[in-house]
């Protein structure tokens, strides 16, 4: 089953229900879908390719766009406009996309492969029905990848499907409910709001990327019922003072998930939104989204304390399979978390980045380190050096790449440098070259979330007794 179909009933029992809603333009779900077969009868005109790159960000034309892609039958492959252009030839090329839809606005770039530009106004058109077997796959989102280049990730209708099945229904959306509609499409909790809200007759009310900085004056300006964020956002709105107990009176459900979520930021924000449900989803994007969930207690008193002040993950979705495993690949009490089931990718697009990530009997290796207690999964930390900023998945290997690549760097090491809030990249590299030319530098290269705070030149790195770049003693040299 295409996974659009989701969207089609919704349009079919809601036609009058508003849909979608940017800025000052709204569309109801009638004239969302009459748009979407509009964007995907010129794709079929276009030669109906099998991987279309989706080039916008928080417009209707990156929604409308987004669905009439699954619904032409291809693969959308989200790409953010603001990124470098080198980045997006990067990822077109890692992704095999085909063509290019652009919103009008998106200029300049040499993309090498045909672009179709896209506006509001779109000629009449109904797009073919186009079947799809649980096998295709459904979208493509490219996550940081430790050999220097993005890995690929593509997930199926039937993976998709089978989260929908799993969660569309538990949140109480239908109409009437205002989902916010955080995440660049490139993020896939952006697949979540776009399938759980628009499957159930709910208004995805999508903000200006500014306005995420004050997230307590979003919600009362958007008069949001849902939210669904990185955790991170609770610190921007608990240093501006906004979390004040009440402040978010209209909330009924708050999702946090992308990142380990403290639970002292939980009790603000359960505080500013007191008749919000407030929930933990946890998973990696090889695992479509989430696989784990945890709702705290309506009773602050009920919440569960934890050894390093995390919220707990949860408990593993009903319709998958979980182990954790000791570095031997044993089973253990405390371990990487391992996870099967109808969720699970079949691998990634480029075969070699299967390496090391699956485990005998179809597990897939996430790389979090977690025990149970209580029944519940706690999440410890990384076995590797991967790391989140503001949500995304990082590994610091793709920006030591990209470093060693710049003219007069040696070598190159990348730290994540612990904070009060998300951890910050600080990086540090042997040659004969100038900070501020290695910023200018990474800035043509990778987005703004991968770039470090700060990049120190030091005549040599440090070295252990194996003659290995030593980390530990970085950090001292350091300051971290």
């Amino acid at each position: 089953m295409n996974v659009h179909a989701w969207f089609e009933r919704a349009a079919a029992r809601f036609p009058d229900q508003p849909a979608l809603e940017v800025d000052a333009t709204t569309l109801t779900y009638a004239e969302l879908r009459e748009l979407v077969e509009r964007l995907a009868a010129r794709l079929h005109a276009a030669g109906a390719p099998r991987r279309v790159g989706l080039l916008a960000s928080r417009s209707v034309l990156a929604y409308a766009g987004y669905l009439a892609v699954l619904r032409s039958g291809a693969a959308v492959v989200p790409l953010n406009p603001a990124h470098p252009p080198e980045r997006i030839r990067e990822l077109v090329a890692e992704a095999g996309v085909e063509l290019l839809l652009a919103e009008e606005s998106c200029t300049g770039g040499e993309w090498e492969v045909p672009v179709l530009r896209a506006g509001a106004d779109e000629p009449f058109g109904r797009a073919r029905e186009v079947p799809a077997d649980p096998g295709d796959i459904a979208y493509v989102i490219c996550t940081s990848g430790s050999t220097g280049t993005p890995k690929a990730v593509p997930i199926s209708h039937g993976n998709l499907d089978a989260y929908l099945t799993e969660v569309a229904a538990w949140y109480g959306i239908g109409p009437g409910s205002r989902v916010s509609g955080n995440f660049e499409l490139t993020f896939d909790g952006s697949v979540h709001d776009i399938f759980v809200t628009l499957g159930q007759g709910g208004t995805l009310v999508v903000p200006r990327e500014a306005a995420l900085l004050s997230p307590v004056r979003a919600v009362n300006a958007l008069r949001l019922t849902h939210w669904f964020s990185v955790p991170s956002l609770i610190s921007f709105a608990d240093r501006l003072g906004t979390l004040r107990p009440g402040a978010m009176p209209s909330l009924r459900c708050s999702i946090f998930g992308g990142e380990a979520v403290p639970l002292e930021a939980l009790r603000s924000w359960k505080r500013a939104a007191p008749n919000s449900d407030v929930e933990v989803l946890y998973g990696p994007t090889e695992l479509t989204v989430a696989c784990t969930a945890y709702r705290l207690p309506d009773e602050e008193a009920e919440w569960p304390g934890t050894p390093n002040g995390i919220a707990p993950i949860g408990e593993c979705f009903p319709s998958l399979d979980f182990r954790l495993l000791d570095p031997g690949g044993r089973p253990a009490e405390r371990g990487e978390l391992c996870v099967r089931g109808p969720q699970r990718f079949a691998g990634y697009l480029d075969a070699a980045d299967d390496a090391g990530r699956f485990a005998p009997g179809g597990w897939y290796r996430t790389g979090d380190l977690v025990t149970v207690e209580d029944g519940l999964l706690l999440h410890l930390g990384r076995t590797d050096q991967q790391v989140k900023v503001r949500g995304h998945r990082i590994e610091l290997g793709e920006i030591e790449a990209a470093l060693r690549a710049l003219p007069g760097v040696s070598d190159a090491i990348v730290l994540a440098a612990p904070t009060d809030g998300e951890p910050e990249l600080a990086a540090a590299v042997g040659g004969d070259c100038e900070p501020d030319a290695l910023h200018a530098g990474l800035r043509d290269r990778l987005p703004p979330y991968m770039l470090p705070r700060r990049i120190t030149v030091l005549d040599r790195l440090p070295l252990n007794a194996n003659g290995k770049l030593d980390r530990r003693a970085l950090r001292t040299e350091l300051d971290l």
